[in-house]
């Protein structure tokens, strides 16, 4: 049968063709995407240390800003480095959460959006507590109403009152999502060593590649099939065993380093973060999950087109977001 065998005799070859499938031009690499993040991995990773690490060097050094009244006294606070570079990252994700909304229809500006979001991450810090003498509820209170005026004045440009609402609430998200709540990272360094966030960093990207390769090797069941397809029970529980476990090491690494001081045994540390891992796996993936249904509303696969393999900006810090208060608290309590 020429058409089911090589043209080799049966003796040497007794698989069907099918066995062996021949690549085909015409056909989509389904391997770049992967190509793509073994080569931007390494240098998003190096990027990321890097700047923790200078971060942590420039800390307490002389510098020329002092204004007193932000708590600025010529020393640089801890959060000189990343505190730029997650403004960088908050105004791109703003400008794709934009572009998220307007395929929806909803009136979002970028520049709005990415002022948004800027005013949230910088009110997430002590800045606005001390222009307020202290009172950071009310400069939280007053920049969530500055938000909503925002949201108002930007829709009355169209001169049209329909979706004023969805107006209003897309400059909230924003505020919230990439502003408050991604703003619990750069609070977890002002009151932490840089060393911490990295862990925090670690244990939530380790529950992400845990579960791909668990997923990939023995994944059957589909964890929620009509809104992320390729995620699965299996999955789920080996990047949350993997998140377990970096959490554990590390946390316990940080205490024998010195690093941080619960003022309990290192094997309790190992298991407090451990649990405190686990916690953060899940909260990861559910991060994960509520930017998938954010994507598919908009009918989009990515968030956008800037990190070749990842996706956009969006697509890589969706689980980092949500994990953030989580990683705040679990250190606030535990340290």
């Amino acid at each position: 049968m020429p058409n089911a065998f090589f043209p080799l005799p049966n003796a040497y070859c007794p698989l069907p063709i099918a066995f062996f499938p021949l690549p085909n031009a015409s056909s989509p690499d389904t391997l770049a995407p992967m190509r793509a993040r073994l080569l931007l991995g390494p240098i998003l990773i190096a990027l990321l240390l890097g700047g923790i690490w200078l971060d942590q060097a420039l800390e307490g050094t002389p510098w020329p800003l002092r204004v007193p009244m932000l708590g600025l006294d010529g020393a640089a606070p801890p959060g000189v480095v990343i505190l730029p570079a997650m403004l960088a990252i908050a105004i791109l994700g703003a400008v794709e959460l934009a572009l998220m909304l307007k395929a929806k229809g909803v009136h979002a500006s970028r520049p709005t959006m990415a002022l948004a979001a800027g005013i949230g991450l910088l009110a997430s810090t002590p800045l606005f507590a001390n222009l307020l003498r202290g009172d950071g509820a009310a400069g939280l209170a007053s920049a969530a109403a500055a938000m909503v005026l925002l949201g108002i004045l930007h829709h009355a440009r169209t001169k049209n009152s329909q979706g004023a609402m969805l107006s209003i609430g897309a400059v909230l998200f924003a505020f919230v999502y990439l502003g408050l709540t991604f703003g619990f990272l750069l609070r977890i360094r002002m009151e932490h060593s840089a060393w911490v966030l990295v862990w925090v960093l670690a244990t939530v990207k380790a529950c992400d590649i845990f579960a791909y390769f668990t997923g990939k090797v023995i994944g059957r069941r589909k964890l929620i099939a009509w809104l992320s397809p390729g995620k699965t029970w299996e999955g789920l529980v080996g990047g949350v065993v993997g998140s377990a476990v970096v959490g554990g090491a590390g946390l316990a690494l940080l205490t024998a380093r010195g690093v941080i001081d619960p003022g309990v045994s290192i094997v309790a540390t190992a298991i407090a973060g451990g649990v405190g891992g686990a916690c953060m796996g899940v909260a990861g993936q559910l991060g994960d999950l509520m930017a998938s249904m954010m994507k598919r509303d908009a009918g989009i696969k990515d968030a956008g087109k800037l990190l070749p393999g990842f996706g956009g900006v969006l697509d890589l810090i969706d689980s980092p977001i949500l994990v953030a208060p989580l990683a705040y608290w679990t250190l606030a309590l535990w340290t």
